[in-house]
């Protein structure tokens, strides 16, 4: 078992100046599960490819345990992967497909086939080791694929999106298989996708990049909770949160016809930037319905606090509902998401009145797009 360690780590293909990873810092720790998650284009599969040794690294190092592996090839790294098309060879059988790496380096049969039952043991696939992979569903031949990476015994498994081939159900099945033999081995692992609830559900910690720059590298739950920028707020959660634009006013924002209170600090923050508006983020499990005219909050006595927001789409869920409509904020129309009860949606073309929950509001900064509040 080993740490990895990118060192300021930069990637930067023949023909272009911009770079594909820029200065990627990250320190995994032994046994550690890390996410790299992002949009298309963003440098996770190419960080991945630099500690696979399969892109050169262009400037800084990276390093796996004490070993400095930036320019070793990537038969010396004791690195294992698993790729998104599965990579079998079609004309062996799954046993011969999981033992071929120790075959090549000359481990004897007996031995072979010992830690290839034990692997297909572990992946329920025991009943398959006869069986070549064309007689396989998607699911077996990515088990038979993690199979072959086990039995090698590395210090890291990188993984490059290997679930995105899966249908939706089974996605979910294997992710929780993946998720569980890899805290059963211990064996440190990165691994790419660009499913950010697949990202949340899997990962000890998450890394989320963005046109080859490291946005925030944190735990599933402290993500969620603080995005470090816009970016991040807007990327992870799905429903994605809402991010609006409002003016600052005494004590907070105005969020509609409610001042929703926000730290001083923040507000402080925003005014030494120049700015006069912030963007709130609100999660839209994170706003309180309300009733009409006058309510409690409201700058008017005659308005209903916060916004009216008109329902376009609801989709009902069983347990929750999801509200996808339109609302007048600071003077524009913008497109919000509200949580409901699953047991009591709103009818479509109704109108919702809602206020964001003052302690589960996030603030940014408009110029900068930086977390601002605490």
């Amino acid at each position: 078992m080993a740490t990895v360690t990118y060192d300021k780590a930069t990637r930067i293909y023949p023909g272009s100046d911009k770079p594909a990873v820029d200065q990627l810092d990250i320190a995994i720790e032994d046994g550690e599960f890390l996410v790299l998650v992002g949009p298309s284009g963003c440098g996770k599969s190419t960080s991945l490819r630099m500690l696979a040794g399969l892109e050169d690294v262009n400037g800084g190092a990276i390093r796996i345990g004490d070993r400095d592996v930036t320019h070793l090839p990537p038969k010396d790294r004791d690195i294992a992967m698993v790729f998104q098309n599965y990579a079998l060879y079609p004309h062996m059988t799954v046993a011969d497909n999981m033992g071929f790496a120790l075959k090549i380096a000359g481990v004897n049969k007996t031995e072979i086939r010992q830690k290839v039952e034990d692997a297909a043991r572990i992946l329920d696939l025991t009943e398959y080791l006869g069986r070549k992979p064309k007689a396989l569903s998607g699911g077996q031949r990515q088990r038979v694929a993690m199979g072959r990476a086990i039995v090698r015994e590395p210090q890291v498994f990188l993984m490059d999106e290997p679930l995105s081939n899966l249908d939706a159900k089974l996605r979910v099945q294997t992710r929780t298989q993946i998720a569980g033999l890899q805290r059963r081995l211990g064996i440190t692992t990165v691994y790419v996708t660009h499913d950010q609830v697949e990202a949340m559900t899997m990962g000890d910690r998450v890394a989320v990049l963005k046109d080859g720059l490291l946005q925030q590298v944190d735990s599933p739950r402290n993500m969620y909770d603080r995005p470090a920028n816009l970016f991040v707020a807007g990327f992870i959660g799905s429903p994605a949160m809402n991010l609006v634009e409002v003016p600052i006013t005494d004590g907070g924002v105005k969020f509609g016809n409610s001042v929703v209170p926000v730290s001083r600090e923040a507000l402080t923050t925003a005014a030494d930037k120049g700015d006069r508006t912030v963007t709130v983020g609100v999660r839209p499990e994170h706003f309180d319905l309300v009733d009409g005219a006058g309510s409690v909050g409201s700058l008017s006595k005659d308005a209903p606090a916060g916004v009216a927001v008109t329902v376009n789409v609801v989709e009902e869920l069983g347990a929750d509902g999801y509200v996808y409509g339109t609302a007048e904020v600071g003077g524009e129309q913008k497109d919000l998401v509200v949580r409901v009860n699953g047991r009591n949606v709103p009818a479509k073309g109704s109108v919702l009145h809602v206020v964001p929950r003052p302690g589960e509001l996030h603030v940014f900064s408009t110029s900068t797009g930086e977390r601002l509040s605490d």
